[in-house]
């Protein structure tokens, strides 16, 4: 699957999130500020999982129905992916 640069430039700023926490741990911040600061990673780490199992959903949805085939598995296997993420 290809991922267009959007997916890949959140991609990039969760990572400076991550260094951002590094950092904060390396100059002992308050642990409140640490925690504030990871669950914004996470609900960003989230958000990317979601845009990318429905940017492949849809690409594999259309797929199958120009093939002319049924698309209950590809769906299933979608929703398994975003429940296994939480």
């Amino acid at each position: 699957m290809q991922y267009d640069e959007k997916v890949k430039n959140r991609m990039r700023r969760i990572e400076g999130q991550v260094r951002g926490v590094i950092k904060m741990m390396e100059e002992e911040k308050d642990c409140r500020d640490l925690v504030s600061q990871m669950s914004a990673v996470r609900s960003a780490l989230d958000k990317s999982i979601a845009v990318i199992v429905s940017s492949n959903l849809e690409q594999c949805v259309r797929e199958q129905v120009d093939k002319d085939e049924p698309t209950d598995e590809l769906i299933q296997e979608a929703v398994n992916l975003l429940v296994k993420s939480r």
